[in-house]
């Protein structure tokens, strides 16, 4: 089976944290968030994965290696003018073969059973399936009894579903995206839904799902991932931390960091090589790679 990781946007939502840094290779307890799309879709039968590119397209191609590092096929497409969702994937035509394939969104967290969504859209026959759930405050698309897509609106309604931002297409779908140009999948989906085509819901339930749009939700990323696992802190490799360092509530640290004699980090994320000067408090903050802290931070992105 192949995929595609959608990676070409700015992030901006993300800013600070993407200004030198692509939103797909932002670290959630030290993996790039692309690093986790990879491992869900090779646990579920991907074989080759294609990743669109743009903003710090370098960073990304030297990150994924050719996928060496996941023991598989990634190649990754650079897109000198980002061509949005649609034009992605048409601009990845040549790479498809005769079967459905899997698109994800680079900025999402899930545990999302992919299997038995593509078993489902298989089933269904439609040029194409949206994994759907319940997720307040992004429900807009409706569906009917029969699990087929009736509209993917602009507004939120009682008794939509809201898209996880994972596909499953047939190669059919792409001679209906326009070619060479900007285009919104989403617009594909409402044009061949008015057009009579059917577009399929599967309906995901009980998994984990968490788009990291926004500092906010990146940071409640982290919370709920050590919540679930039981833990209240982790830390990467070469920690260098004083006696009298102290972390409470719940820490991030990466690689390479280095906490100072009284140094006290609460509820922050620090990514790698960072250093915490002697004394520094640390409360509600994002420390981004290889700064060197001295004085306290509060509710802060360094």
């Amino acid at each position: 089976m192949k995929a595609m990781i959608l990676a070409a946007g700015f992030g901006t939502r993300l800013r600070p944290l993407t200004r030198k840094k692509p939103k797909a290779l932002i670290p959630v307890l030290n993996t790039p968030m692309i690093g986790r799309s990879i491992d869900l879709l090779k646990e579920h039968g991907a074989t080759r994965i294609i990743v669109n590119a743009h903003h710090h397209h370098r960073q990304i191609t030297d990150y994924l290696d050719n996928g060496r590092p996941f023991g598989l096929v990634i190649d990754v497409r650079v897109e000198p003018e980002i061509l949005g969702t649609g034009g992605g994937i048409k601009n990845c035509t040549d790479f498809w073969d005769n079967n459905p394939f899997i698109v994800i969104n680079s900025d999402i967290l899930t545990d999302i059973d992919l299997t038995s969504a593509y078993i489902f859209h298989k089933k269904m026959g439609s040029i194409a399936t949206l994994i759907l759930h319940d997720c307040h405050p992004f429900n807009q698309v409706k569906i009917n009894r029969s699990h087929y897509i009736t509209e993917i609106s602009s507004q939120i309604s009682p008794g939509n579903l809201a898209f996880t931002g994972i596909h499953i297409i047939d190669p059919e779908l792409l001679s209906h995206i326009p070619k060479a140009s900007f285009s919104n999948i989403i617009d594909t989906y409402r044009q061949l839904i008015q057009s009579g085509y059917t577009i399929s819901a599967y309906i995901s339930k009980g998994h984990y799902w968490r788009d990291i749009g926004n500092i906010k939700s990146y940071c409640k990323a982290h919370l709920e991932i050590l919540r679930r696992d039981k833990r209240d802190f982790s830390t990467g490799t070469g920690i260098d931390m004083a006696p009298s360092a102290n972390l409470k509530k719940w820490a991030v640290l990466g690689e390479n960091v280095c906490l100072e004699k009284d140094v006290e980090i609460t509820r922050s994320i620090l990514w790698d090589n960072v250093r915490i000067k002697k004394g520094v408090k640390i409360k509600d903050s994002i420390v981004t790679c290889s700064r060197v802290v001295d004085h306290d931070l509060i509710k802060e992105i360094y």
